[in-house]
């Protein structure tokens, strides 16, 4: 057994020890692309585990042995569908008699950019009939400081068991960085906070049967502050370094350059860098639970307001200096051939989630742009304004046919060579550079 940091009695000892000797049942409540790592990594550890997911093609593929996340191989899937440790099944109705629940459910913002948290209140409602004293409830869901212990908590205290005494609850959130080969779930330091000493300790214990370092704090709304801080510091800094692109362009000076030297101080500065606009799954939707949070405590997050502003911007921005680079060789936007290079939010992905790119080619095509696009990773979009696109294969002639091409993501599989040697006209978004070519642009 684990060295207790706080020590536990009762429910929580007994509990405790089943996560020690792998017989306690897992429950990943959501299976995209946090659950479903999670769910693996707990059969791979020894647990039983049950997925649920509403998404019936989801379970199916699962029980199937198959994978539909891109960072998580099908043979993993496959692995942890050994002797059924691990299955998946659509309601928690049918999950049977679970020993600890994570919550990985999506936490979406609405039209008016709140925190969207019906997807955790309807689990926590679905929770009620299933508890029992001597269960753990993990939150992973990201979501503003207070959810567990505000929005969470009272749900579940209905069923008349007492958190920390009965059952367990606590925030754990998540730091899945898609597309990251060096730091995985396993070697990614995890927070956790209950909401009582016990939650936290229980929770602890669960997280280090699969990752290699948990850090416990104060509570559980502490946790949930860290979460939101990680991801507000880089939307803050991204949205910097994009001022500062603005900036280098004013002055004639290349914001690469700049922002590689200052790198070179080996102390005192951390680099950061500009490009089309933020994306994915943190960093454009985090801030603001923060931000609606203070908002409603009256307190306006001055940095957090000229970040998002600065980064939202963006796209506009890009699409105002590719204008400009057509018309300095007497071209018009509209009716040019313009040819998107990466589509997804971030390199050597497919994931499109919030991606900047999409609100580029929407913005390029409402001014009559003829819109291609090419990325070895995304056969296909939509979007935002309707309009389906397919990639197109990155060769000499598609180059060449193209009046301008926009660089919007950087992935490693792209044929930079070849685009150096035949693309016309470039506008560069993400620092690959051109190397003083003629016709080679930046932000």
């Amino acid at each position: 057994m684990i060295a207790p940091v706080v020590e536990l009695t009762g429910e929580g000892r007994r509990l405790v020890e089943r996560i020690g000797d792998r017989s306690a049942r897992i429950g990943i409540v959501g299976l995209g692309y946090v659950g479903l790592p999670t769910a693996v990594a707990y059969a791979d550890a020894g647990f039983t585990v049950v997925g649920v997911d509403t998404n019936a093609e989801r379970c199916a593929a699962i029980m199937a042995g198959e994978s539909y996340i891109e960072d998580v191989p099908s043979s993993d899937v496959a692995r942890a569908r050994l002797d059924d440790r691990l299955t998946s099944v659509t309601s928690l109705a049918a999950a049977g008699d679970l020993d600890v629940v994570d919550i990985c459910v999506h936490t979406p913002l609405g039209d008016t950019r709140e925190p969207d948290t019906s997807a955790i209140e309807a689990v926590g409602e679905a929770l009620i009939a299933c508890q029992r004293p001597g269960q753990l409830i993990v939150l992973t869901s990201t979501s503003y400081p207070g959810t567990t212990e505000d929005v969470l908590r009272p749900i579940l205290e209905r069923s008349g068991l007492v958190t920390g005494v009965d059952v367990f609850l606590a925030f754990a959130p998540e730091r899945i960085d898609p597309g990251n080969r060096r730091f995985t779930l396993r070697t990614t330091p995890k927070v956790v906070g209950g909401v009582d000493d016990a939650s936290t300790e229980v929770a602890r214990q669960a997280l280090l049967t699969i990752v290699d370092v948990v850090t416990p704090v104060r509570d559980a709304t502490t946790a949930e502050m860290v979460k939101v801080l990680e991801n507000t510091f880089r939307m803050i800094n991204i949205g910097f370094a994009n001022e500062v692109a603005q900036m280098c362009r004013r002055l004639g000076v290349d914001v690469w350059e700049v922002i590689e030297s200052a790198a070179t101080k080996p102390y005192g500065f951390m680099p950061f860098y500009p490009g089309p606009g933020v994306g994915g799954h943190c960093i454009p939707v985090d801030p603001s639970y923060l931000q609606w949070k203070m908002r409603n405590l009256d307190f306006r997050t001055l940095f957090i307001d000229l970040g998002n502003d600065v980064n939202r911007g963006m796209p506009d921005y890009v699409v105002q200096r590719a204008d400009d680079v057509l018309n300095d060789i007497g071209r018009s936007m509209r009716g040019s051939r313009i040819l998107l290079v990466g589509v997804a939010y971030k390199p050597n992905i497919g994931d499109v989630r919030e991606s900047p790119a999409i609100e580029v080619a929407d913005r390029l095509l409402s001014r009559g742009a003829l819109v291609r696009y090419v990325d070895p990773h995304v056969a296909s979009l939509s979007t935002h304004g309707g309009v389906s696109l397919r990639g197109v294969e990155l060769t000499a002639a598609e180059l060449e046919a193209s009046e301008l091409v926009v660089i919007t993501t950087a992935h490693d599989a792209i044929d930079w060579a070849l685009i150096r040697e035949r693309a016309p006209l470039v506008l560069d978004t993400r620092g690959v550079r051109g190397q003083g070519r003629a016709g080679w642009h930046t932000l």
